[in-house]
């Protein structure tokens, strides 16, 4: 039970990642994968690009996870990594720019996992021993 609201914690972490470019442009992850769940429909090709596809499939998996029985280890971890791979980036980003905003909301996903993955670790060896 634990493993699950850890899931649905890092579900919610990662709409909260915030994005900052060019003049003036920023968005929340959540803004961002509404306009891509829209354009996938009208225009699949325009949304094909790996750093969208990939932590898109990572929420999917921890989604997935949700609604199992027992919970994937497998499906938990490679979730996070996927997600991971975006919000590692925005952390390298943020700290690069000193931007206080990227850092901030890379954190709590970046954590969260990293402790979800520790969970899954500690499980597994205790289950062995």
């Amino acid at each position: 039970m634990k493993i699950k609201f850890l899931n649905f914690l890092l579900i919610i972490t990662s709409l909260l990642g915030y994005l900052e470019w060019g003049n003036n442009n920023h968005s929340f992850i959540f803004e961002s994968e509404w306009e891509i769940l829209v354009k996938l429909y009208s225009n699949p090709l325009s949304v094909a690009h790996p750093f969208v596809l990939i932590p898109l499939i990572g929420q999917m998996l921890l989604l997935i996870t949700l609604f199992q029985k027992k919970t994937g280890k497998v499906l938990t971890i490679t979730g996070i990594s996927l997600i991971g791979i975006l919000f590692i980036f925005l952390l390298i980003i943020g700290v690069l720019s000193v931007n206080f905003k990227i850092i901030a909301f890379s954190l709590p996903f970046l954590v969260i996992g990293s402790y979800t993955i520790f969970c899954q670790i500690k499980h597994k060896k205790s289950n062995s021993d």
